[in-house]
């Protein structure tokens, strides 16, 4: 077992973190930029992961991109970054986001602070608070630690649906040739597009 930790985000950098996402996805789905993080503050030279969320508040607040990485060598501003693009992109939920969709989504960034690898990821995984990784045979993929908890998922369902998603088979966490990782992170969202931004 070995754990990683990685510095907290003062509020204020969670609301410049959640800032930052969303000039990169309009950035990029309304010029096909990328936006630079510019001059950063302190707390976005840590070299940690990060993941973005886009969800659409029209209908049931569907999910509409999810991309990052919960390791990274990148400092925290270019991480964001790529993130964004990443979720706006069509490789994150199967269609890119469109400029008319952009005053309907809501930007969340989560910041990872912690990370497990762990060979018995049932018993150290904590619902809610934990995102989970896979590597097994060149195959990995990873899922977002709201996720279990949005769409009712037992620790074991979410463990197989992680590994499906890798496309391993459902039992793969179980192998002792399969890395599991559980990560932890800071969540901020906006309340509403473009609006105030909470700490979840």
């Amino acid at each position: 077992m070995s754990k990683a930790e990685a510095p907290r985000l003062a509020y204020d950098d969670g609301v410049r973190a959640v800032e930052l996402g969303r000039e990169s996805v309009d950035a990029f789905v309304s010029r096909g930029q990328r936006e630079e993080p510019g001059s950063m503050r302190d707390a976005f030279y840590a070299r940690t992961g990060a993941l973005v969320r886009l969800q659409s508040t029209r209908g049931r607040r569907p999910l509409r991109g999810c991309a990052g990485a919960y390791m990274c060598d990148d400092q925290l501003g270019h991480a964001i970054v790529d993130a964004a693009i990443g979720a706006a992109s069509g490789d994150s939920c199967g269609s890119e986001i469109e400029p008319k969709e952009l005053g309907d989504i809501t930007v969340s960034v989560c910041v990872v602070t912690d990370t497990l690898q762990t060979p018995n990821p049932l018993d150290n995984l904590q619902l809610g608070s934990h995102g989970v990784a896979v590597e097994a045979g060149g195959q990995h993929a990873w899922l977002h630690p709201r996720f279990a908890t949005e769409n009712g998922w037992s620790g074991a369902e979410l463990l197989s649906r992680t590994c499906r998603k890798a496309g391993l088979p459902p039992t793969a966490w179980q192998d002792s040739d399969t890395i599991v990782t559980l990560f932890e992170g800071q969540i901020f969202r906006e309340r509403e597009p473009i609006g105030p931004v909470k700490e979840l």
